[in-house]
């Protein structure tokens, strides 16, 4: 009997390691990969038209549903969100539109409104992997954003190419350029100027988001929006492989970690490297020499099983550190938090690094998993802050 246990044992773990071998060969797989990195294929919507918001919990076309053309010819399905205040004030012009998507926004109430408007604010929302701009979290986060004003606070969240109905399949230069087309849209055909554009930014999110303000703060004429806010951000993505696990509990390449030349091996697979900390460094060095204000706020819950909340202190590091022509250690910025980090108990720790043009914050909060945070009211604070810093209340 003990013996058949034991070849059962072993049967069961030659199997289990087979298997692994196998997710591990298909990882190296291009195709594979960049449907596990991006989990585009997962709708989290199904059976819901996205052309129909009302059945995610909004007023009667407080969405407009439309497409944004990206320059190399992909479609962006994109949601703009009304404020319920304004929309309160312009509630029976509205019920009188036609509902669903529309193919010239310019021709809507609320994209007037937007335009019209020289106190309206626009955050530009850039969610994580997986799913649509109606799946999970996001529509209670849209309302956290849109909680901060009633009157003049407009959301604008888009799918990436090949998320839900937009066009194309997703790689690292094409998320980017979509999000460069998206805020270009903003300024250009929205008419807001970059002074009123916030960046919210979830998981995903938060690496294309930073890749955006680089873009920007690094063409011939700088451009610096109000704010950036990075829920749940990560180091980049071979370091997100190597801590990432599976459901919370099964480590990708965390048993390989061992093995050090095996696990760089595999690690140089990896394809696209989404460097948060790179692009947030390259943002502040280049904010900062332009004496340019700037605002950038990190938030990260310590029970994130998806992306462990460490990912932000290094984040946050590598920005802090872009502030100093020396540069400043690891070691240095553990010695300036223990002086000036305040400790809230059960709501977590925050930090903030001041300079003579740029504040970044770090909240690490004690509770707040990897989605539920975001409909939280740290979130609605956060963007207060930010907007408060700009004079706009």
């Amino acid at each position: 009997m003990f013996i058949s246990l034991l070849r059962y044992a072993a049967l069961t773990a030659a199997t289990l390691g087979a298997l692994y071998l196998g997710l591990l060969g298909l990882l190296t797989q291009p195709f594979f990969q960049a449907h596990v990195v991006y989990l585009n294929a997962i709708q989290m919507t199904w059976f819901k038209d996205l052309n129909i918001p009302e059945l995610f919990g909004f007023l009667h076309n407080q969405v407009t549903p439309f497409h944004i053309k990206t320059h190399d010819g992909e479609t962006l399905y994109t949601w703009h969100i009304l404020p319920v205040g304004l929309y309160r004030k312009h509630e029976e012009a509205l019920n009188t539109e036609p509902s669903g998507s529309v193919q010239d926004i310019t021709s809507r109430l609320g994209f007037q409104l937007l335009q019209q408007d020289p106190d309206a604010w626009l955050i530009i929302h850039m969610h994580g992997a997986a799913g649509t701009v109606a799946s999970g979290y996001r529509c209670p986060n849209y309302r956290a954003l849109l909680a901060v004003q009633p009157d003049h606070i407009h959301v604008l969240t888009f799918d990436y190419r090949g998320f839900g109905r937009s066009t194309g399949s997703p790689s690292e230069r094409g998320l980017i350029t979509d999000a460069v087309t998206v805020i270009e849209w903003a300024m250009n055909a929205a008419k807001v100027p970059a002074s009123h554009i916030l960046i919210y930014s979830q998981s995903m999110g938060t690496a294309v988001n930073m890749a955006s303000a680089e873009h920007f703060v690094r063409q011939a004429n700088p451009v610096i929006f109000a704010g950036h806010i990075l829920t749940a951000p990560f180091v980049d993505a071979p370091t997100l492989v190597s801590t990432y696990s599976i459901a919370g509990t099964i480590p990708l390449l965390g048993p390989l970690a061992r093995f050090p030349v095996v696990f760089e091996y595999l690690k140089n697979f990896v394809r696209e490297k989404w460097s948060t900390k790179d692009r947030i460094a390259s943002y502040v060095h280049a904010a900062e020499a332009l004496s340019a204000p700037y605002r950038i706020t990190i938030l990260h819950a310590e029970d994130d099983y998806d992306i462990p909340w460490e990912h932000s202190t290094t984040v946050f590091w590598h920005a802090v550190n872009a502030t100093k022509a020396d540069g400043m250690t690891r070691e240095e910025l553990d010695e300036a938090k223990a002086k000036s980090r305040v400790d809230l108990g059960a709501a977590g720790t925050v930090m903030q690094w001041r300079t003579s043009h740029g504040i970044i914050r770090e909240e690490i909060l004690k509770y707040g998993l990897h989605d539920v945070i975001m409909g939280n009211p740290i979130v609605t604070l956060a963007v207060m802050r930010i907007f408060d810093s700009h004079g706009s209340r």
